[in-house]
C-alpha cells in the first residue's frame, strides 16, 4: 500500500514539474489556461495524497510554559 501511494505521489510530483516547465515556454493563451488548471488540480491531489499517506501522528502541547526550562538543570 505504501509503495503504491509513494508511486502516486511521485507521478503527481513529476506532472507538476512537467507543467511548470511547459509554462516557461511559448504557449497560446488557451494552452496556458489549460496547463495552469491542470497544475492547480495536480497540486491539490498531491497535497491530499501526501496528507493521507503521511498523517501527523502527534499534537503540539497547548501550554508553552513547560518549554521554558528545557535543557536547564534544576
Amino acid at each position: 500500500m505504501l509503495d503504491e501511494d509513494l508511486a502516486r505521489i511521485r507521478a503527481h510530483r513529476n506532472n507538476i514539474h512537467r507543467y511548470r516547465r511547459l509554462l516557461r515556454t511559448k504557449l497560446s493563451e488557451l494552452e496556458r489556461q489549460f496547463i495552469e488548471r491542470r497544475l492547480a488540480e495536480e497540486q491539490v491531489v498531491l497535497k491530499s495524497l501526501a496528507a493521507e499517506t503521511f498523517p501527523v501522528a502527534f499534537a503540539m502541547p497547548n501550554d508553552s510554559a513547560g518549554s521554558e526550562g528545557v535543557g536547564a538543570e534544576p
